[in-house]
Protein backbone atom coordinates (compact mmCIF):
# COMPACT_ATOMS: atom_id res chain seq x y z
CA UNK A 1 0.00 0.00 0.00
CA UNK A 2 1.14 3.02 -0.96
CA UNK A 3 1.68 6.18 1.34
CA UNK A 4 -1.05 7.68 -0.66
CA UNK A 5 -3.12 4.78 -1.90
CA UNK A 6 -6.73 4.44 -0.55
CA UNK A 7 -7.23 1.55 1.78
CA UNK A 8 -10.74 0.34 -0.35
CA UNK A 9 -11.54 2.35 -3.47
CA UNK A 10 -14.45 0.94 -5.48
CA UNK A 11 -17.19 1.61 -7.78
CA UNK A 12 -19.40 -0.94 -8.24
CA UNK A 13 -22.91 -1.80 -9.50
CA UNK A 14 -25.60 -4.79 -7.95
CA UNK A 15 -28.60 -5.07 -9.49
CA UNK A 16 -31.55 -6.81 -7.76
CA UNK A 17 -35.22 -6.75 -8.24
CA UNK A 18 -36.48 -3.43 -7.39
CA UNK A 19 -33.48 -2.77 -5.59
CA UNK A 20 -29.80 -1.33 -7.51
CA UNK A 21 -26.72 -0.75 -5.32
CA UNK A 22 -24.67 1.88 -7.44
CA UNK A 23 -21.80 3.51 -5.06
CA UNK A 24 -18.50 4.51 -5.56
CA UNK A 25 -16.29 5.54 -2.89
CA UNK A 26 -12.69 5.74 -1.21
CA UNK A 27 -11.99 4.29 2.50
CA UNK A 28 -8.47 4.72 4.49
CA UNK A 29 -6.79 3.60 7.17
CA UNK A 30 -8.75 3.61 10.44
CA UNK A 31 -12.25 3.52 11.52
CA UNK A 32 -14.72 3.88 9.05
CA UNK A 33 -18.60 3.72 9.04
CA UNK A 34 -21.29 2.82 6.20
CA UNK A 35 -24.73 3.66 7.45
CA UNK A 36 -28.11 4.27 6.35
CA UNK A 37 -31.60 2.99 7.14
CA UNK A 38 -32.60 -0.57 6.94
CA UNK A 39 -32.72 -1.51 2.87
CA UNK A 40 -30.49 1.13 1.71
CA UNK A 41 -27.94 -1.51 0.41
CA UNK A 42 -24.60 -1.70 3.80
CA UNK A 43 -25.02 -5.47 4.18
CA UNK A 44 -24.80 -5.41 -0.10
CA UNK A 45 -21.85 -3.62 0.03
CA UNK A 46 -20.08 -4.83 2.30
CA UNK A 47 -20.49 -8.15 0.58
CA UNK A 48 -19.38 -7.20 -2.72
CA UNK A 49 -16.01 -5.12 -0.82
CA UNK A 50 -15.88 -9.02 0.89
CA UNK A 51 -16.30 -11.11 -2.35
CA UNK A 52 -19.58 -12.98 -0.84
CA UNK A 53 -21.21 -11.13 -3.39
CA UNK A 54 -20.07 -10.70 -7.39
CA UNK A 55 -20.94 -7.66 -8.82
CA UNK A 56 -22.65 -6.92 -11.67
CA UNK A 57 -19.85 -4.12 -13.09
CA UNK A 58 -17.37 -1.83 -11.74
CA UNK A 59 -13.96 -2.22 -9.83
CA UNK A 60 -13.12 -3.36 -6.12
CA UNK A 61 -9.10 -2.11 -4.97
CA UNK A 62 -7.99 -3.03 -2.08
CA UNK A 63 -4.94 -1.97 -0.76
CA UNK A 64 -3.45 -1.05 -4.41
CA UNK A 65 -4.47 -4.99 -5.86
CA UNK A 66 -7.25 -5.15 -8.01
CA UNK A 67 -9.84 -7.90 -6.37
CA UNK A 68 -12.86 -7.00 -8.42
CA UNK A 69 -12.68 -5.77 -11.85
CA UNK A 70 -15.47 -6.68 -14.75
CA UNK A 71 -13.84 -5.12 -17.45
CA UNK A 72 -10.81 -7.65 -16.58
CA UNK A 73 -13.20 -10.27 -15.57
CA UNK A 74 -10.93 -10.56 -12.41
CA UNK A 75 -12.86 -11.50 -9.28
CA UNK A 76 -10.74 -12.92 -6.48
CA UNK A 77 -12.14 -15.32 -4.00
CA UNK A 78 -13.06 -13.61 -0.12
CA UNK A 79 -9.86 -16.24 1.43
CA UNK A 80 -7.39 -14.15 -1.16
CA UNK A 81 -9.21 -10.80 -0.01
CA UNK A 82 -7.99 -10.84 3.15
CA UNK A 83 -10.74 -9.38 5.01
CA UNK A 84 -12.12 -10.59 8.51
CA UNK A 85 -15.84 -10.40 8.48
CA UNK A 86 -17.96 -10.33 11.32
CA UNK A 87 -21.79 -11.34 10.77
CA UNK A 88 -24.18 -9.76 13.43
CA UNK A 89 -25.31 -12.68 14.86
CA UNK A 90 -21.36 -13.71 15.39
CA UNK A 91 -21.72 -17.23 13.41
CA UNK A 92 -19.71 -19.23 15.39
CA UNK A 93 -18.48 -22.93 14.58
CA UNK A 94 -21.23 -24.54 16.69
CA UNK A 95 -18.84 -27.86 16.66
CA UNK A 96 -15.61 -26.11 18.09
CA UNK A 97 -14.76 -24.55 21.84
CA UNK A 98 -13.80 -21.20 21.84
CA UNK A 99 -10.03 -21.91 21.47
CA UNK A 100 -10.72 -24.16 18.69
CA UNK A 101 -12.95 -21.27 17.02
CA UNK A 102 -10.15 -18.72 17.61
CA UNK A 103 -7.29 -20.87 15.90
CA UNK A 104 -9.19 -21.98 12.77
CA UNK A 105 -8.81 -19.19 10.85
CA UNK A 106 -5.06 -19.19 11.99
CA UNK A 107 -4.48 -22.19 10.74
CA UNK A 108 -5.42 -21.57 7.87
CA UNK A 109 -3.39 -18.54 7.89
CA UNK A 110 0.26 -18.87 5.33
CA UNK A 111 3.04 -18.49 8.07
CA UNK A 112 4.46 -15.65 6.36
CA UNK A 113 1.06 -13.69 6.89
CA UNK A 114 0.93 -14.06 10.43
CA UNK A 115 0.94 -10.79 11.77
CA UNK A 116 -1.44 -11.25 15.09
CA UNK A 117 -1.13 -14.58 16.79
CA UNK A 118 -4.00 -16.13 19.22
CA UNK A 119 -2.62 -16.13 22.36
CA UNK A 120 -2.72 -11.77 21.91
CA UNK A 121 -5.95 -11.87 21.27
CA UNK A 122 -6.77 -14.17 24.11
CA UNK A 123 -5.58 -11.51 26.48
CA UNK A 124 -6.57 -8.19 24.44
CA UNK A 125 -10.19 -9.89 24.48
CA UNK A 126 -10.07 -11.29 27.97
CA UNK A 127 -10.98 -15.07 26.62
CA UNK A 128 -8.61 -16.75 29.02
CA UNK A 129 -11.68 -18.29 31.32
CA UNK A 130 -13.98 -19.22 28.01
CA UNK A 131 -11.65 -21.05 26.03
CA UNK A 132 -13.00 -24.39 27.32
CA UNK A 133 -16.17 -23.71 27.11
CA UNK A 134 -18.49 -24.56 24.24
CA UNK A 135 -19.91 -21.57 22.09
CA UNK A 136 -23.63 -22.53 23.03
CA UNK A 137 -23.12 -21.71 26.90
CA UNK A 138 -22.13 -17.86 25.82
CA UNK A 139 -23.77 -14.80 26.16
CA UNK A 140 -23.74 -12.39 23.34
CA UNK A 141 -21.26 -10.42 24.53
CA UNK A 142 -19.36 -13.19 24.52
CA UNK A 143 -19.75 -14.71 21.45
CA UNK A 144 -18.82 -11.14 20.01
CA UNK A 145 -15.99 -11.01 21.58
CA UNK A 146 -14.62 -14.60 20.46
CA UNK A 147 -16.25 -13.80 16.60
CA UNK A 148 -13.72 -10.86 16.79
CA UNK A 149 -11.38 -12.51 17.83
CA UNK A 150 -11.46 -15.36 15.44
CA UNK A 151 -12.19 -12.54 12.94
CA UNK A 152 -8.61 -11.24 13.59
CA UNK A 153 -6.77 -14.58 13.90
CA UNK A 154 -6.45 -14.75 10.28
CA UNK A 155 -4.30 -11.01 10.61
CA UNK A 156 -6.68 -9.26 8.03
CA UNK A 157 -5.53 -6.09 6.58
CA UNK A 158 -9.34 -5.00 6.85
CA UNK A 159 -11.88 -6.02 9.36
CA UNK A 160 -15.63 -5.94 7.84
CA UNK A 161 -18.44 -5.71 10.70
CA UNK A 162 -21.94 -5.57 9.91
CA UNK A 163 -24.12 -4.19 12.61
CA UNK A 164 -22.12 -6.44 15.49
CA UNK A 165 -24.19 -4.68 18.26
CA UNK A 166 -27.38 -5.04 16.93
CA UNK A 167 -28.32 -8.08 18.41
CA UNK A 168 -26.69 -7.34 21.96
CA UNK A 169 -27.97 -5.74 24.94
CA UNK A 170 -27.30 -2.28 25.74
CA UNK A 171 -25.44 -3.93 28.81
CA UNK A 172 -22.89 -4.97 26.33
CA UNK A 173 -22.95 -2.70 23.77
CA UNK A 174 -20.45 -0.79 26.33
CA UNK A 175 -17.87 -3.65 26.31
CA UNK A 176 -17.61 -4.37 22.65
CA UNK A 177 -17.44 -0.43 21.54
CA UNK A 178 -14.45 -0.22 23.97
CA UNK A 179 -13.13 -3.74 22.09
CA UNK A 180 -13.70 -2.30 18.41
CA UNK A 181 -11.34 0.95 19.63
CA UNK A 182 -8.74 -1.41 20.78
CA UNK A 183 -8.97 -3.26 17.35
CA UNK A 184 -7.41 -0.24 15.87
CA UNK A 185 -5.59 1.46 18.66
CA UNK A 186 -3.50 -1.93 18.87
CA UNK A 187 -3.54 -3.97 16.36
CA UNK A 188 -4.05 -1.22 13.78
CA UNK A 189 -6.30 -3.17 12.20
CA UNK A 190 -8.29 -1.01 10.05
CA UNK A 191 -12.09 -1.61 10.75
CA UNK A 192 -14.99 -0.74 7.93
CA UNK A 193 -18.15 -0.64 10.38
CA UNK A 194 -21.96 -1.05 9.23
CA UNK A 195 -24.64 0.26 11.08
CA UNK A 196 -27.99 2.30 10.83
CA UNK A 197 -27.39 4.16 14.94
CA UNK A 198 -25.93 6.94 14.46
CA UNK A 199 -24.61 7.12 18.29
CA UNK A 200 -22.59 3.95 17.09
CA UNK A 201 -21.13 5.75 14.43
CA UNK A 202 -20.39 8.87 16.61
CA UNK A 203 -18.72 6.68 19.03
CA UNK A 204 -16.35 4.83 16.86
CA UNK A 205 -15.96 6.12 13.41
CA UNK A 206 -13.28 8.80 12.16
CA UNK A 207 -15.02 8.61 8.58
CA UNK A 208 -18.31 7.73 6.73
CA UNK A 209 -20.48 7.16 4.34
CA UNK A 210 -24.69 7.44 4.22
CA UNK A 211 -25.97 5.06 1.59
CA UNK A 212 -29.48 5.64 1.27
CA UNK A 213 -31.90 4.08 -1.51
CA UNK A 214 -28.68 1.86 -3.00
CA UNK A 215 -26.71 5.06 -3.68
CA UNK A 216 -24.19 7.58 -1.80
CA UNK A 217 -25.27 10.96 0.08
CA UNK A 218 -22.50 12.07 1.27
CA UNK A 219 -18.91 11.03 3.09
CA UNK A 220 -17.18 12.45 5.12
CA UNK A 221 -16.80 13.34 9.61
CA UNK A 222 -19.75 12.14 11.35
CA UNK A 223 -20.38 15.75 12.97
CA UNK A 224 -19.78 17.66 9.74
CA UNK A 225 -22.08 14.67 7.79
CA UNK A 226 -24.81 14.67 10.20
CA UNK A 227 -26.23 17.93 9.58
CA UNK A 228 -26.74 17.03 5.97
CA UNK A 229 -30.39 17.81 4.44
CA UNK A 230 -29.70 14.00 2.78
CA UNK A 231 -29.25 12.75 6.44
CA UNK A 232 -30.95 14.27 8.90
CA UNK A 233 -34.29 13.08 7.24
CA UNK A 234 -33.01 9.87 8.01
CA UNK A 235 -31.23 10.03 11.40
CA UNK A 236 -33.35 9.44 14.20
CA UNK A 237 -32.14 12.64 16.27
CA UNK A 238 -34.34 11.92 19.41
CA UNK A 239 -32.08 8.74 19.82
CA UNK A 240 -28.83 10.76 18.87
CA UNK A 241 -26.51 9.67 22.57
CA UNK A 242 -22.86 10.43 23.46
CA UNK A 243 -21.17 7.22 23.95
CA UNK A 244 -18.03 7.54 26.12
CA UNK A 245 -15.36 5.77 28.11
CA UNK A 246 -15.09 6.80 31.66
CA UNK A 247 -13.58 5.63 34.99
CA UNK A 248 -14.85 5.16 38.06
CA UNK A 249 -13.10 7.32 40.65
CA UNK A 250 -14.74 6.72 43.57
CA UNK A 251 -18.15 5.71 45.66
CA UNK A 252 -20.66 8.63 47.25
CA UNK A 253 -23.35 8.84 49.66
CA UNK A 254 -23.49 5.45 50.54
CA UNK A 255 -22.42 3.88 47.53
CA UNK A 256 -25.25 4.81 45.68
CA UNK A 257 -23.36 7.49 43.64
CA UNK A 258 -20.89 6.98 41.93
CA UNK A 259 -17.97 9.92 40.55
CA UNK A 260 -16.56 9.41 37.05
CA UNK A 261 -13.53 10.87 35.27
CA UNK A 262 -14.50 11.74 31.50
CA UNK A 263 -11.79 13.93 29.73
CA UNK A 264 -10.76 15.79 32.06
CA UNK A 265 -14.00 16.30 34.10
CA UNK A 266 -15.86 14.64 36.64
CA UNK A 267 -19.43 13.56 37.22
CA UNK A 268 -21.78 11.69 39.24
CA UNK A 269 -23.72 9.00 38.28
CA UNK A 270 -26.46 6.50 39.65
CA UNK A 271 -26.21 2.64 39.64
CA UNK A 272 -22.75 2.20 38.90
CA UNK A 273 -21.60 -1.34 40.15
CA UNK A 274 -18.16 -1.30 39.10
CA UNK A 275 -15.54 -1.16 41.61
CA UNK A 276 -12.88 2.56 41.59
CA UNK A 277 -10.16 1.91 39.11
CA UNK A 278 -12.52 0.20 36.67
CA UNK A 279 -13.57 1.74 33.03
CA UNK A 280 -16.77 1.26 31.84
CA UNK A 281 -19.07 3.14 28.99
CA UNK A 282 -21.54 5.12 29.53
CA UNK A 283 -24.42 7.14 27.57
CA UNK A 284 -25.46 10.83 27.79
CA UNK A 285 -28.60 11.72 25.70
CA UNK A 286 -27.44 15.25 23.69
CA UNK A 287 -31.17 16.03 24.33
CA UNK A 288 -30.53 15.70 28.18
CA UNK A 289 -27.81 18.25 28.54
CA UNK A 290 -28.58 21.87 29.25
CA UNK A 291 -26.21 24.85 28.20
CA UNK A 292 -25.57 27.24 30.40
CA UNK A 293 -23.32 30.94 29.92
CA UNK A 294 -23.19 30.95 33.82
CA UNK A 295 -22.84 28.64 37.25
CA UNK A 296 -26.98 28.15 37.87
CA UNK A 297 -26.62 28.13 41.59
CA UNK A 298 -29.24 25.78 44.20
CA UNK A 299 -30.32 23.63 41.48
CA UNK A 300 -30.55 19.84 42.01
CA UNK A 301 -28.61 18.63 39.28
CA UNK A 302 -25.38 16.78 40.51
CA UNK A 303 -23.31 17.55 36.97
CA UNK A 304 -22.16 21.26 36.49
CA UNK A 305 -18.94 21.46 33.65
CA UNK A 306 -17.09 24.00 32.25
CA UNK A 307 -16.87 23.09 28.68
CA UNK A 308 -15.50 25.08 25.39
CA UNK A 309 -17.66 25.19 22.20
CA UNK A 310 -15.89 23.78 19.31
CA UNK A 311 -17.94 23.54 16.54
CA UNK A 312 -22.75 24.29 16.03
CA UNK A 313 -24.68 23.04 13.10
CA UNK A 314 -28.10 23.47 12.19
CA UNK A 315 -30.71 20.95 11.16
CA UNK A 316 -34.01 21.92 10.71
CA UNK A 317 -35.52 23.08 14.34
CA UNK A 318 -32.97 21.44 16.02
CA UNK A 319 -29.09 22.75 16.59
CA UNK A 320 -26.12 20.07 17.39
CA UNK A 321 -23.47 22.04 19.62
CA UNK A 322 -20.08 20.21 20.14
CA UNK A 323 -18.24 21.26 23.13
CA UNK A 324 -14.94 19.89 24.58
CA UNK A 325 -14.92 18.71 28.07
CA UNK A 326 -11.45 16.90 27.46
CA UNK A 327 -13.22 14.80 25.22
CA UNK A 328 -16.46 15.35 22.34
CA UNK A 329 -19.70 15.90 23.46
CA UNK A 330 -22.27 16.34 21.13
CA UNK A 331 -25.66 18.72 22.82
CA UNK A 332 -28.71 19.13 21.09
CA UNK A 333 -30.56 22.77 21.70
CA UNK A 334 -33.21 24.68 19.54
CA UNK A 335 -32.47 27.28 17.47
CA UNK A 336 -34.29 29.95 19.80
CA UNK A 337 -32.08 28.90 22.37
CA UNK A 338 -28.70 29.29 20.35
CA UNK A 339 -30.26 32.84 19.34
CA UNK A 340 -30.74 34.03 23.03
CA UNK A 341 -27.64 32.43 24.66
CA UNK A 342 -25.44 33.86 21.51
CA UNK A 343 -23.75 30.72 21.45
CA UNK A 344 -20.17 31.27 18.67
CA UNK A 345 -17.30 28.62 18.11
CA UNK A 346 -14.35 28.65 21.55
CA UNK A 347 -17.00 30.02 23.60
CA UNK A 348 -16.92 29.01 27.47
CA UNK A 349 -20.16 27.46 28.61
CA UNK A 350 -21.13 25.57 31.68
CA UNK A 351 -23.16 22.12 31.16
CA UNK A 352 -25.77 20.92 33.46
CA UNK A 353 -26.28 17.02 33.74
CA UNK A 354 -28.53 15.25 36.07
CA UNK A 355 -26.65 12.23 37.46
CA UNK A 356 -29.61 9.71 36.60
CA UNK A 357 -29.18 10.76 32.99
CA UNK A 358 -26.23 9.09 32.66
CA UNK A 359 -26.69 5.36 31.90
CA UNK A 360 -24.02 2.67 32.59
CA UNK A 361 -24.04 0.72 29.53
CA UNK A 362 -21.61 -2.08 31.38
CA UNK A 363 -23.15 -5.69 32.31
CA UNK A 364 -22.57 -6.37 35.56
CA UNK A 365 -19.59 -8.72 36.13
CA UNK A 366 -18.80 -8.62 32.44
CA UNK A 367 -15.41 -9.07 31.20
CA UNK A 368 -14.25 -5.49 29.65
CA UNK A 369 -11.18 -3.93 28.12
CA UNK A 370 -8.50 -2.54 31.07
CA UNK A 371 -6.33 0.34 29.61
Amino acid sequence: MGVNEPLLAFSLTKRYPGFSLECKAEFNSGLTAIFGPSGSGKTTLLNCLAGLTRPDEGEIVALGETVYSSAMQRNLPPDRRRFGYVFQDAALFPHLTVWGNIRYGYRLTPPARRRIEPEQLVQLFRLEALLDRGVGSLSGGERQRVALARALATSPNVLLLDEPLGSLDVAFRGIIIRYLKRIWSELRTPILYVSHSISEVMAIAEDMLVLSEGKAVIQGRPSQVLVHPGVSAMADYATLENVLEAEVVSREDGGDLSKLRVGRVQLRALEVRSEPGDVVTISLRAGDIILALEVPSKISAQNILQATVEEIHTTGARVLVYVDIGTRLVVEITPGALRELGLREGQQVYLIIKSTSILVMDAAGSAAPTQ
